[in-house]
């Protein structure tokens, strides 16, 4: 994998797709975001914008807040 560190707060990477449409976050990026084993992530996609990938515990603030409502 090529990379490029830019700050602690923001990397720059490549990664290949491998044959069964795998990729490798990497290392860097998973201690960032604090991805660990067993974690699970959302990919948001558009085909004009491009893919998203998150971490699926962002998402607990937002169910917090619609369902208070």
């Amino acid at each position: 994998m090529e990379k490029t560190k830019t700050s602690k707060t923001k990397y720059v990477g490549v990664c290949k797709v491998g044959e069964k449409g795998q990729i490798v976050i990497p290392k860097e990026i998973r201690t960032m975001f604090d991805i660990t084993p067993g974690d699970s992530v959302i990919i948001l996609c558009d085909k004009e914008k491009g893919i998203a990938l998150l971490k699926a515990d962002v998402i607990d603030d937002l169910t917090d807040k619609v369902l208070k409502q």
